[in-house]
Protein backbone atom coordinates (compact mmCIF):
# COMPACT_ATOMS: atom_id res chain seq x y z
CA UNK A 1 0.00 0.00 0.00
CA UNK A 2 1.38 3.48 -0.96
CA UNK A 3 1.93 6.10 1.84
CA UNK A 4 0.81 5.70 5.39
CA UNK A 5 -2.23 6.60 6.91
CA UNK A 6 -2.65 8.05 10.26
CA UNK A 7 -5.75 6.12 12.41
CA UNK A 8 -6.93 8.79 14.93
CA UNK A 9 -7.28 6.85 18.46
CA UNK A 10 -9.20 7.96 21.69
CA UNK A 11 -7.20 7.92 25.01
CA UNK A 12 -10.05 7.31 27.57
CA UNK A 13 -8.95 8.16 31.03
CA UNK A 14 -9.89 5.52 33.40
CA UNK A 15 -13.28 5.66 35.26
CA UNK A 16 -13.02 7.32 38.79
CA UNK A 17 -14.68 5.21 41.51
CA UNK A 18 -16.47 7.55 43.88
CA UNK A 19 -16.94 5.42 47.56
CA UNK A 20 -19.71 5.83 49.71
CA UNK A 21 -20.09 9.17 51.41
CA UNK A 22 -19.14 9.58 54.99
CA UNK A 23 -20.50 12.85 56.75
CA UNK A 24 -20.09 14.20 60.32
CA UNK A 25 -23.29 15.73 61.57
CA UNK A 26 -22.81 17.84 64.51
CA UNK A 27 -25.79 17.33 66.59
CA UNK A 28 -26.89 19.11 69.92
CA UNK A 29 -29.79 17.33 70.54
CA UNK A 30 -32.12 20.72 69.35
CA UNK A 31 -34.89 20.80 66.69
CA UNK A 32 -32.32 22.83 64.16
CA UNK A 33 -29.11 19.90 64.80
CA UNK A 34 -32.29 17.39 64.32
CA UNK A 35 -33.37 18.81 60.90
CA UNK A 36 -29.81 19.18 59.70
CA UNK A 37 -29.44 15.14 60.40
CA UNK A 38 -32.61 14.39 58.52
CA UNK A 39 -31.10 16.54 55.48
CA UNK A 40 -27.47 14.59 56.02
CA UNK A 41 -29.47 11.32 56.16
CA UNK A 42 -31.27 12.23 52.65
CA UNK A 43 -27.77 12.99 50.97
CA UNK A 44 -25.13 10.57 52.65
CA UNK A 45 -24.22 7.11 52.20
CA UNK A 46 -22.87 6.97 56.14
CA UNK A 47 -23.65 9.27 59.07
CA UNK A 48 -21.04 10.02 62.10
CA UNK A 49 -22.66 12.05 64.51
CA UNK A 50 -20.48 14.35 67.30
CA UNK A 51 -22.22 15.41 70.51
CA UNK A 52 -20.31 18.43 72.59
CA UNK A 53 -20.59 18.98 75.94
CA UNK A 54 -19.47 22.29 77.50
CA UNK A 55 -20.64 22.64 80.79
CA UNK A 56 -24.71 24.23 79.11
CA UNK A 57 -27.55 23.85 81.62
CA UNK A 58 -29.11 21.11 79.99
CA UNK A 59 -26.18 19.25 79.77
CA UNK A 60 -27.81 16.24 80.63
CA UNK A 61 -31.26 16.65 78.19
CA UNK A 62 -29.35 17.27 75.71
CA UNK A 63 -27.33 14.08 75.25
CA UNK A 64 -30.11 12.20 76.25
CA UNK A 65 -31.86 13.79 72.97
CA UNK A 66 -28.94 13.09 71.01
CA UNK A 67 -28.39 9.57 71.12
CA UNK A 68 -32.23 9.28 70.48
CA UNK A 69 -31.29 10.64 67.39
CA UNK A 70 -28.50 8.57 66.29
CA UNK A 71 -30.68 5.55 67.46
CA UNK A 72 -33.44 6.90 65.37
CA UNK A 73 -30.97 7.24 62.70
CA UNK A 74 -28.84 3.72 63.07
CA UNK A 75 -26.13 5.47 63.67
CA UNK A 76 -22.96 3.82 64.60
CA UNK A 77 -20.22 5.79 64.62
CA UNK A 78 -21.08 8.52 67.51
CA UNK A 79 -18.57 11.04 69.11
CA UNK A 80 -19.04 12.70 72.36
CA UNK A 81 -16.60 14.92 73.89
CA UNK A 82 -16.62 17.87 76.31
CA UNK A 83 -15.18 21.11 76.17
CA UNK A 84 -15.81 22.36 79.62
CA UNK A 85 -13.17 25.21 78.89
CA UNK A 86 -15.79 26.80 77.60
CA UNK A 87 -17.63 26.72 80.67
CA UNK A 88 -14.41 27.56 82.71
CA UNK A 89 -14.12 30.70 80.27
CA UNK A 90 -18.03 31.56 80.63
CA UNK A 91 -19.48 34.97 79.49
CA UNK A 92 -22.79 32.86 79.09
CA UNK A 93 -26.13 32.68 80.75
CA UNK A 94 -26.33 29.03 79.28
CA UNK A 95 -22.60 28.07 81.35
CA UNK A 96 -22.08 30.07 83.76
CA UNK A 97 -25.47 30.10 86.65
CA UNK A 98 -24.63 33.88 87.98
CA UNK A 99 -25.98 35.06 84.77
CA UNK A 100 -29.60 34.69 84.36
CA UNK A 101 -31.40 33.12 81.01
CA UNK A 102 -33.39 35.91 80.07
CA UNK A 103 -37.09 36.24 79.18
CA UNK A 104 -37.35 36.01 75.49
CA UNK A 105 -38.02 38.99 73.49
CA UNK A 106 -37.32 38.27 69.82
CA UNK A 107 -38.00 42.05 68.89
CA UNK A 108 -34.77 42.86 70.54
CA UNK A 109 -31.67 43.79 69.07
CA UNK A 110 -28.18 42.92 69.48
CA UNK A 111 -26.55 39.99 71.25
CA UNK A 112 -28.03 37.58 74.21
CA UNK A 113 -26.77 36.28 77.15
CA UNK A 114 -26.83 32.74 75.97
CA UNK A 115 -24.16 33.67 73.50
CA UNK A 116 -21.09 31.32 74.00
CA UNK A 117 -17.76 33.17 72.85
CA UNK A 118 -16.83 31.53 69.74
CA UNK A 119 -18.66 28.47 70.75
CA UNK A 120 -19.07 27.23 66.58
CA UNK A 121 -15.33 27.93 66.04
CA UNK A 122 -14.67 24.89 68.21
CA UNK A 123 -17.41 22.86 67.50
CA UNK A 124 -16.46 22.87 63.82
CA UNK A 125 -12.39 22.27 64.56
CA UNK A 126 -13.42 19.15 66.74
CA UNK A 127 -15.05 17.98 63.84
CA UNK A 128 -12.61 18.23 61.19
CA UNK A 129 -9.91 16.49 63.54
CA UNK A 130 -12.85 13.70 63.44
CA UNK A 131 -13.34 13.88 59.74
CA UNK A 132 -9.49 14.09 58.82
CA UNK A 133 -9.23 10.52 61.05
CA UNK A 134 -12.56 8.61 59.33
CA UNK A 135 -12.10 10.08 55.97
CA UNK A 136 -15.65 12.05 56.12
CA UNK A 137 -16.43 14.78 53.28
CA UNK A 138 -18.53 16.90 54.81
CA UNK A 139 -19.29 18.13 57.82
CA UNK A 140 -23.15 19.60 58.55
CA UNK A 141 -24.21 22.10 61.28
CA UNK A 142 -27.18 23.29 62.17
CA UNK A 143 -26.46 26.97 62.36
CA UNK A 144 -29.26 28.94 61.29
CA UNK A 145 -28.42 33.54 60.50
CA UNK A 146 -32.57 34.42 59.97
CA UNK A 147 -34.70 33.95 62.31
CA UNK A 148 -32.00 33.02 65.16
CA UNK A 149 -30.97 34.42 68.43
CA UNK A 150 -28.43 36.67 66.90
CA UNK A 151 -25.39 34.52 67.86
CA UNK A 152 -22.14 36.18 64.83
CA UNK A 153 -20.93 33.11 64.44
CA UNK A 154 -24.26 31.48 62.94
CA UNK A 155 -23.43 33.61 60.07
CA UNK A 156 -22.69 32.66 56.58
CA UNK A 157 -19.12 34.44 56.09
CA UNK A 158 -18.44 32.34 59.61
CA UNK A 159 -18.68 29.32 57.81
CA UNK A 160 -17.21 30.26 54.05
CA UNK A 161 -13.78 31.72 56.00
CA UNK A 162 -14.08 28.38 58.21
CA UNK A 163 -13.99 26.79 55.00
CA UNK A 164 -11.16 28.60 53.85
CA UNK A 165 -9.25 27.38 57.52
CA UNK A 166 -9.68 24.13 56.86
CA UNK A 167 -8.60 23.74 53.03
CA UNK A 168 -5.33 25.58 54.21
CA UNK A 169 -5.13 23.64 57.48
CA UNK A 170 -5.91 19.70 56.83
CA UNK A 171 -3.60 17.24 54.48
CA UNK A 172 -3.46 17.75 51.03
CA UNK A 173 -6.13 14.81 50.24
CA UNK A 174 -8.63 15.52 53.07
CA UNK A 175 -11.22 17.17 51.16
CA UNK A 176 -14.26 18.52 53.43
CA UNK A 177 -16.73 20.79 52.89
CA UNK A 178 -19.07 22.78 55.46
CA UNK A 179 -22.42 22.24 54.87
CA UNK A 180 -25.18 24.68 56.75
CA UNK A 181 -28.16 23.33 55.08
CA UNK A 182 -30.93 25.25 56.77
CA UNK A 183 -28.67 28.58 57.50
CA UNK A 184 -30.98 30.50 55.31
CA UNK A 185 -34.52 29.11 56.63
CA UNK A 186 -36.75 30.87 59.28
CA UNK A 187 -37.47 28.06 62.15
CA UNK A 188 -40.80 27.55 60.52
CA UNK A 189 -38.91 26.29 57.72
CA UNK A 190 -37.08 24.26 59.37
CA UNK A 191 -40.06 22.75 60.91
CA UNK A 192 -41.47 22.62 57.86
CA UNK A 193 -38.52 20.65 56.61
CA UNK A 194 -38.79 18.43 59.35
CA UNK A 195 -42.28 16.96 59.26
CA UNK A 196 -41.76 16.53 55.10
CA UNK A 197 -38.68 14.49 56.06
CA UNK A 198 -40.12 12.30 58.87
CA UNK A 199 -37.48 13.91 61.41
CA UNK A 200 -38.31 12.89 64.54
CA UNK A 201 -38.68 16.21 66.30
CA UNK A 202 -40.64 15.21 69.00
CA UNK A 203 -36.87 13.47 70.37
CA UNK A 204 -35.39 16.73 70.21
CA UNK A 205 -35.03 19.13 73.14
CA UNK A 206 -34.50 23.27 73.10
CA UNK A 207 -35.05 24.69 75.89
CA UNK A 208 -31.69 26.41 77.62
CA UNK A 209 -33.35 26.48 81.04
CA UNK A 210 -35.02 23.45 82.12
CA UNK A 211 -34.92 19.64 81.54
CA UNK A 212 -38.26 18.10 82.47
CA UNK A 213 -40.90 20.28 80.42
CA UNK A 214 -39.60 23.09 78.74
CA UNK A 215 -39.67 26.50 80.18
CA UNK A 216 -41.63 28.47 77.27
CA UNK A 217 -39.48 31.60 77.86
CA UNK A 218 -36.43 31.51 77.02
CA UNK A 219 -34.97 32.69 73.43
CA UNK A 220 -34.75 29.17 72.46
CA UNK A 221 -38.17 27.89 73.55
CA UNK A 222 -39.63 31.09 71.85
CA UNK A 223 -38.38 30.94 68.76
CA UNK A 224 -39.32 27.47 68.75
CA UNK A 225 -42.87 27.72 69.78
CA UNK A 226 -43.59 30.46 67.37
CA UNK A 227 -42.54 28.07 64.54
CA UNK A 228 -44.60 25.55 65.31
CA UNK A 229 -47.42 28.15 65.59
CA UNK A 230 -47.09 29.53 62.22
CA UNK A 231 -46.78 26.04 60.59
CA UNK A 232 -49.67 25.14 62.27
CA UNK A 233 -48.57 22.45 63.59
CA UNK A 234 -48.24 20.87 67.34
CA UNK A 235 -45.18 21.30 69.12
CA UNK A 236 -44.62 17.37 70.31
CA UNK A 237 -42.44 18.31 73.48
CA UNK A 238 -43.85 19.21 76.95
CA UNK A 239 -43.44 22.44 78.20
CA UNK A 240 -44.30 23.49 81.69
CA UNK A 241 -47.13 25.52 80.53
CA UNK A 242 -49.83 25.04 77.81
CA UNK A 243 -47.90 26.59 75.13
CA UNK A 244 -50.77 27.58 73.71
CA UNK A 245 -50.43 30.58 76.08
CA UNK A 246 -47.19 31.96 74.96
CA UNK A 247 -47.38 34.91 72.71
CA UNK A 248 -44.26 34.82 70.58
Amino acid sequence: MGGSEEVATEVLEPEETVGPQLAICLVSGGMDSCVTAAIAHEENDELAFLHVSYGQRTEKREREAFEALADHYKVKSRLVISLEHLARIGGSSLTDHNIPVTTANLSAAGIPSSYVPFRNAHLLSAAVSWGEVIKATAVYIGAVAEDSSGYPDCRPEFYEAFQQVLDIGTKPETHIEIRTPVIAMRKSEIVQTGLALGAPLQLTWSCYLESESACGKCDSCALRLRAFRETGARDPIPYMLDSSRFAY
